[in-house]
């Protein structure tokens, strides 16, 4: 399986988020997840993104051309 490294913002809980911290990947328009903790977000932030490059490759969908220059 391919890695990337992907540039993650980590926003602190506010109302809005309903108290929870939220995470996500720029490169990936919708690509977010919640959590209790910062850490909680990030793992959760994981399987989100895992899950949408599969989706992208499973359609037959070019990823962005900015995350294909972060694989390793």
């Amino acid at each position: 399986m391919k890695l990337y490294r992907l540039r993650i913002i980590m926003h602190k809980p506010t109302k809005k988020t309903e108290g929870k911290y939220l995470a996500e990947v720029p490169m990936l328009p919708g690509c977010r997840a919640w959590g209790d903790t910062a850490a909680d977000a990030l793992g959760n932030l994981q399987g989100v993104a895992t899950a949408f490059i599969e989706s992208y490759k499973s359609r037959g969908d070019p990823l962005p051309k900015e995350i294909e220059k972060t694989s390793m």
